[in-house]
């Protein structure tokens, strides 16, 4: 039973990627799944997480491995089927050449298995950024900005991007990252951001200053989304001249460990984060940022931005959705909803 909910769980998946735009991976989740279903060396891999691998993203920390074997040059010969290396996927000639090396690296791939997903999606700055014009439209105050799940913490640099929408556009137009058709719907407002502080906290932070945290990143990316791959790149030369604070903390300890200062906004955001959480962890991170709440003042205002999925009830389809908390007052907004990835982002 628990091979056949891990097959379901990998197909599933594979159709996600397909219907977001990788047909490589819807192709090679379903490859994965039929090698799982037979027993074959995927099913000795993921032996031992089949209990719950949606939760885990289980799949994409498997191909995210395989990704970085491609990447390192472990894999080499695998760079003429990957898009992300200049090469062209074709199932039916690469799959075997997968095997192989899934059989010879096994001990690799399944190290990866116990790494947490690291997708750093620069896409969703698109939902931060919005989110935070809305805000901070209200305050105008400078920003102290704080993340949990940052990993790279490359959305933290989010005022450093490009937006463009309609005829419309947002952020420096020099920037080596732009995201196109960014918001529809009722836009956030003009102007712009003054952001003087930069945290972010991850129990896994990436150093994407060198060749090995890029890699770690890039291996995420699904290969055959052009468009994502080149945000990501250009995000990693904006860290590089952007400086931002990482540490290694749990969500809880990170945010227990936040204050709020006189004449300024302290925002604290995430996006696709609260997922991988334990409850206790949620627990505590919700109990946090309500003591802050109660803590602000006009002088000292607090926000609570996230970017997260959430379902109208049981059974009902996922949505993601962009939410805030504002202090004084605390009360809930739905700001938008989006695709996982980010845009566009649709403004209510």
């Amino acid at each position: 039973m628990n091979r056949e909910h891990l097959v379901h769980t990998l197909r599933s998946q594979g159709l996600f990627c397909a219907a977001s735009g990788s047909a490589m991976y819807g192709e090679l989740f379903e490859l994965v799944a039929s090698d799982v279903e037979a027993g074959g060396v995927f099913a000795a891999i993921l032996s031992g997480h089949e209990e719950d691998p949606s939760r885990d993203a289980v799949p994409l920390r498997l191909l995210g491995g395989l990704h970085r074997l491609v990447l390192d040059g472990r894999a080499a010969h695998l760079r003429r089927w990957y898009p992300s290396t200049g090469g062209t996927w074709d199932a039916g000639a690469a799959w075997p050449e997968i095997l192989g090396i899934a059989s010879g690296h096994s001990d690799a791939l399944r190290s990866a298995l116990d790494q947490p997903p690291q997708t750093n999606e620069v896409g969703r700055s698109a939902a931060l950024i919005g989110g935070l014009l809305r805000i901070n439209h209200e305050f105008d105050f400078p920003i102290r900005l704080f993340e949990i799940g940052t990993s790279a913490g490359l959305n933290l640099r989010a005022d450093h991007y490009h937006y463009r929408f309609g005829e419309f556009q947002w952020g420096p137009a020099d920037s080596p990252v732009t995201i196109d058709d960014a918001w529809h719907g009722v836009l956030p407002p003009g102007g712009g951001t003054r952001v003087v502080e930069r945290h972010g906290y991850d129990i896994a932070p990436i150093d994407v200053t060198g060749t090995d945290g890029e890699m770690a990143v890039v291996s995420y990316v699904w290969p055959d989304q052009e468009a994502r791959l080149k945000r990501l790149r250009g995000a990693i030369e904006v860290a590089r001249g952007v400086p931002a604070r990482l540490e290694r903390k749990t969500a809880a300890d990170a945010v227990a460990g936040l204050t709020l200062t006189d004449g300024a906004l302290t925002v604290l955001w995430h996006s696709i984060t609260w997922q991988y959480l334990s409850a206790e962890q949620r627990a505590a991170v919700s109990a946090h940022v309500d003591a802050l709440g109660e803590s602000a003042s006009l002088r000292s205002p607090f926000a609570h931005l996230t970017m997260e999925p959430a379902r109208d009830g049981p059974g009902t389809p996922i949505k993601f959705l962009v939410r805030a908390r504002r202090w004084p007052g605390g009360d809930l907004e739905v700001l938008g909803e989006c695709h996982p990835h980010g845009p566009p982002v649709n403004w209510l």
